[in-house]
């Protein structure tokens, strides 16, 4: 891959780094500052369902920050951009859509197979 492409895509990862960096600040904020009561239990049950299904949010979000960090990674060894599995060049329009993936479509596809024929045994 060009230098210039693994210039955007280290600015691209970076970027969604830093804001979801931010968006996990906003949601420890949120939830240290709130000292809600809620008098109607339904109240009080559907606060504590929205705090779970934003702390589930916010841990796909760092399993991300992990995959960003291992992306960026890939770009200073100067192999991003190839599949994992047979070497390949992942295709651009497959990195914009997902700039922290390390199979090319034929290999994920094959995968997936894999996964869902395991799946039915």
């Amino acid at each position: 891959m060009e230098q210039k492409k693994r210039d955007y895509f280290r600015q691209k990862l970076e970027e969604l780094s830093r804001q979801l960096l931010s968006d996990a600040d906003k949601t420890i904020n949120e939830m240290t500052d709130h000292r809600d009561s809620y008098p109607d239990p339904a109240d009080r049950a559907t606060a504590e369902s929205d705090r779970s299904f934003e702390l589930r949010i916010r841990d796909r979000e760092r399993k991300l920050l992990t995959k960003i960090k291992e992306a960026i990674e890939r770009i200073n060894q100067d192999i991003y951009g190839l599949c994992e599995e047979c070497g390949a060049d992942i295709s651009i329009k497959r990195l914009e859509a997902r700039p922290v993936t390390t199979l090319c479509i034929a290999c994920k596809t094959m995968q997936e197979s894999r996964e869902k024929a395991q799946g039915k045994q």
